[in-house]
């Protein structure tokens, strides 16, 4: 049995999928089994960020009995195994959160970490998935509006027993007008355990379909996002051999 994580944000555009897909491979470098489950069933933007769309099988076919869970899991880059939403609004079926909840439950049973791309706000979907998830990581911009909607977020996850791991500030330029760090942190009562800077290669790597700790493993945000991984995995150099053990490897934040 693995851990699960679920990365919410309480408002969209903070960055959050473009996080889970690189985090995700993050992890699987420092010798993780990562499988990352896009539940944003509304935008479905993992397929794009990893190059993967028009796959012939999606969750959406599995909400509507045409496809078992265990058909709609991908190779994806990096290591990563990538359970897809679908892009296709027209075939677009509101989820049922049991059926939903046992899928998570069978998917946390085949690696060492689920990833969960959740919905952003509040929607039955997101808390769905905060719900079914053993962990949580929040993305935030430094931004107060994005603070405040994420305060949300927290308050829903301590509610239903969902462990908050920290929070991530993405796009952080450095610039006066950001809320800082310790304001962050005094605001969400919750710690920073990494800030990603902006930096261009993101929206490039976006638009070539390709993840930018791959695109360029030594630009800015992929060096940040390489940091969090090792942090998450408790890991004190960039790379270990894979053969430690679990409990070793999931020592990070997980507390193992």
């Amino acid at each position: 049995m693995g851990e699960s994580l679920v990365i919410s944000s309480g408002k969209g555009g903070v960055g959050k999928t473009t996080i889970s897909a690189n985090l995700g491979i993050a992890l699987s470098e420092v010798g993780l089994s990562v499988l990352i489950f896009d539940a944003d069933i509304t935008m479905a933007n993992l397929e794009l960020i990893f190059g993967m769309e028009g796959l012939p099988k999606t969750i959406q076919d599995v909400l509507e009995d045409k496809a078992r869970p265990e058909d709609i899991i991908y190779d994806g880059p990096g290591g990563v195994k990538v359970v897809p939403a679908g892009l296709s609004l027209r075939r677009l079926k509101k989820s049922d959160p049991d059926k939903i909840n046992q899928i998570f439950k069978l998917f946390v049973e085949k690696v060492d970490l689920l990833i969960i791309d959740g919905p952003p706000g509040l929607e039955v979907d997101a808390v769905t998935s905060i719900a079914a998830s053993q962990n949580m990581l929040l993305i935030v911009n430094p931004e107060i509006t994005s603070l405040s909607d994420a305060l949300k977020i927290k308050l829903v996850a301590e509610k239903l027993g969902t462990r908050i791991l920290g929070v991530i500030v993405n796009r952080v330029r450095g610039d006066p007008t950001e809320v800082s760090g310790p304001e962050i942190e005094a605001i969400l009562e919750l710690r920073i355990i990494g800030n990603i800077p902006e930096d261009p290669i993101v929206k490039k790597s976006t638009t070539l379909g390709k993840p930018f700790v791959l695109l360029d493993p030594k630009s800015p945000a992929s060096i940040a996002v390489r940091g969090i991984a090792r942090k998450i995995a408790g890991k004190k150099s960039e790379f270990e051999p894979s053969t430690k053990s679990m409990n070793k490897l999931m020592g990070g934040l997980f507390g193992r």
